[in-house]
């Protein structure tokens, strides 16, 4: 990095940019190499990774069967870093080639489903579960569900980015970031004064979007030591709110699934059933 740096008149790629995520990055979209996707026995067909992205939608299908709905799914591991997104099936499934993508098999022909925040609303209007009736509390369920897709970008691919994935520290870049994911904790806890849940009493698809992100990293869960960086300790009323969330069994089993990092015994790469929890997870069938 210099300091006279002059953007040229048109920009071309030189070499790979992305730092940890190089390899996966162009600036084309499109498959990349031909891959049928697996479809399992039921009609929802889940192909994603446990990012926070991902997570959002492995916590609503397990709600949606804690509560009692006919919501069983098959969770299929898609490895970004490896480029499995860049299938021919998966690009079909999601021409944006980002992990979660759904696909409905109830229907016909199946329908597709991308966009972790358009998955939770079909998911929720489906199932009549997760987003209010009435139209006041629905209304802000919504607007905080877009507010989370608005506002993470900046939390995960500009903060996290640089602080923790970035090929070299850029004082700038960090402290710009740092800045707005610290206003966006602010607004989160001083909603949440006043608020059990972000749409009020009722948990909604708007704690299953922000919370794998805000409350995730307030908790120390994302991007190394970046809550003591954020002095995350401040923000107590998030923490509140993110322990409640993880304390729900649902969100304890959502959490897991397709994640390939941590304890073994936290890993379930795939999930096709509900037994799986208790008998397929990395520690008792091998991580190989």
């Amino acid at each position: 990095m210099t300091d006279d740096y002059t953007p040229p008149k048109v920009w071309s790629q030189k070499g790979q940019n992305g730092g940890q995520f190089a390899s996966i990055n162009k600036p084309t979209a499109g498959a990349q190499f031909d891959r049928d996707l697996p479809v399992g026995r039921h009609p929802l067909q889940l192909y994603s990774l446990a990012t926070p992205n991902g997570q959002k939608v492995t916590i609503m299908l397990e709600e949606l069967l804690e509560a009692g709905h006919d919501a069983e799914y098959d969770a299929w591991l898609i490895r970004i870093g490896d480029g499995d997104q860049f299938g021919s099936g998966f690009v079909a499934a999601n021409p944006n080639s980002k992990i979660p993508a759904m696909m409905d098999h109830s229907v016909t022909p199946p329908r597709r489903v991308f966009e972790s925040g358009s998955i939770l609303v079909y998911l929720a209007e489906r199932f009549g579960a997760f987003l209010p009736a009435d139209p006041t509390a629905r209304t802000e369920a919504m607007n905080w569900l877009f507010w989370q897709m608005g506002s993470a970008p900046f939390l995960g691919g500009g903060f996290g980015h640089f602080y923790a994935y970035a090929p070299v520290k850029i004082e700038y870049a960090i402290d710009r970031y740092t800045m707005e994911a610290k206003r966006q904790l602010d607004v989160l806890n001083r909603h949440l004064a006043d608020n059990r849940f972000m749409a009020g009493e009722d948990y909604s698809i708007a704690d299953m979007a922000i919370w794998p992100w805000y409350g995730q990293v307030v908790a120390g869960k994302l991007y190394g030591d970046a809550a003591t960086f954020l002095d995350a300790g401040i923000y107590g009323n998030v923490r509140r709110w993110h322990d409640e969330i993880a304390a729900r069994p649902a969100v304890q089993r959502g959490i897991m699934v397709n994640k390939t990092s941590g304890e073994p015994s936290e890993q379930l790469w795939e999930r096709h059933d509900a037994s799986d929890f208790q008998t397929r997870t990395q520690d008792k069938i091998g991580t190989d």
